[in-house]
């Protein structure tokens, strides 16, 4: 799909913090990735929901798959041109694949976190993640979710600082 296996600044990073930056989704972790250990927990849920007699390898494998798809889809030149025309994401342009592959791997995180953690636990950690990533970088999951599908004009002017 034409995504780099490393950030094209040459190096990778444990970390990278700065948002509005074209390192931005290009290391193994950064302010995207609690979203992902999110995507972990929605999966688990679901995963109970409808398959709770198959084992739990079996419905992590499913996870992983689903997770891969988001992968390819949100690198894909449709989903990257909708970020940019619908969320601050204008510099975005698509993962790198260390990073799809950190990224599969905080939701595999997330996943067991449900499967070994009562529910109130799970809740408690979305809404932390939800609340810290909304508070530092006015931006989060539900937010992205929200603005790939009905973008709002006063969200997008908040999420710019202005």
């Amino acid at each position: 799909m034409g995504r780099v296996p490393i950030c094209e600044c040459g190096t990778v990073k444990l970390w990278h913090g700065a948002v509005q930056s074209s390192e931005n989704s290009q290391h193994l972790s950064d302010w995207y990735s609690p979203s992902h250990f999110i995507h972990g927990l929605i999966f688990y849920a679901l995963a109970w929901v409808a398959a709770r007699r198959q084992p739990l390898g079996a419905r992590l494998a499913g996870a992983v798959f689903v997770e891969a798809l988001w992968e390819i889809a949100e690198n894909s030149d449709a989903v990257i041109q909708r970020y940019r025309e619908a969320t601050i994401a204008l510099d975005y342009y698509g993962d790198s694949v260390v990073n799809s592959v950190a990224d599969i791997g905080f939701m595999v995180l997330g996943f067991l976190f449900a499967s070994r953690m009562p529910i109130w636990a799970s809740v408690a950690v979305a809404i932390f993640f939800e609340g810290l990533t909304a508070v530092l970088i006015r931006d989060n999951l539900t937010l992205n979710v929200l603005m790939l599908l009905y973008p709002l004009d006063a969200v997008r002017v908040w999420q710019s600082g202005l």
